[in-house]
């Protein structure tokens, strides 16, 4: 009996060995193939990845959308500040304001508001000559 058990371990060895081989042999013989895969994997990974070239190109674009949106507001921060030093120093700012936007007037002074006219025709206004 230990003479089969052996027989077939030696079996089992040969068959290990026959397929260590034959993986050598197709390795060395699609090496190539196997290695142009895996390149072209990297590549696609490299260009359509999380971190890829389209990702880089959309985050650039974003960086560089959010920097004109900054320096818009920079530059009406800048207006705004402006405005707030005219207001605090200049009191023809302040006259000019009470003026045109709440309708105040010196002393003597009559204010005529002239109603917008409207155009025949313009659904959003009543029509005058009706």
């Amino acid at each position: 009996m230990g003479h089969g058990l052996g027989a077939g371990s030696e079996g089992m060895m040969r068959v290990r060995i026959i397929s260590t081989i034959e993986a050598e042999a197709y390795l060395r013989r699609n090496a190539r193939q196997i290695l142009g895969l895996a390149l072209f994997a990297l590549l696609v990974h490299d260009i359509f990845g999380a971190h890829g070239f389209i990702a880089m190109r959309r985050t650039q674009k974003e960086i560089e959308e959010i920097r004109q949106q900054i320096g818009k507001i920079n530059t009406e921060n800048k207006s705004l500040s402006d405005q707030v030093n005219s207001l605090k120093t200049d009191p023809k700012a302040i006259e000019r304001i009470a003026r045109e936007e709440m309708g105040l007037a010196r002393p003597g002074e009559l204010i005529y508001k002239i109603p917008d006219s409207s155009k025949p025709g313009d659904p959003g206004k009543p029509d005058s000559r009706k």
